[in-house]
């Protein structure tokens, strides 16, 4: 997890060998403070089921497309959370965490 405000790194987690992010999420019991606001992918769904202040991107229907404001949203949702895209990228990058992993 990191902060939006300043890209400092929170919290780690993680699983043994390949595990994704968010089953590692729910495996750690870190539960957020209900006014932080959790910012996922769209890996993330089902996190408005542990954590009600959290946002994910809009996905497609089947056979559809979005809308234009569903894109609108999902563009600055996407802004928003490259931050901490590029913090996870250092870690892996540098392998920081490798000696855990």
């Amino acid at each position: 997890m990191v902060d939006q405000a300043n890209g400092k790194i929170i919290c780690t987690a993680h699983g043994k060998g390949r595990e994704h992010d968010f089953r590692i999420f729910k495996n750690s019991q870190v539960r957020l403070r209900e006014d932080i606001e959790c910012l996922g992918d769209k890996g993330y769904q089902g996190i408005q089921k542990l954590h009600n202040n959290s946002r994910i991107p809009k996905k497609k229907p089947r056979g559809g497309k979005l809308s234009y404001e569903d894109k609108k949203s999902n563009q600055e949702l996407a802004r928003i959370r490259v931050l901490g895209e590029h913090v996870n990228r250092k870690l892996k990058v540098f392998k920081i965490l490798s000696s855990y992993l």
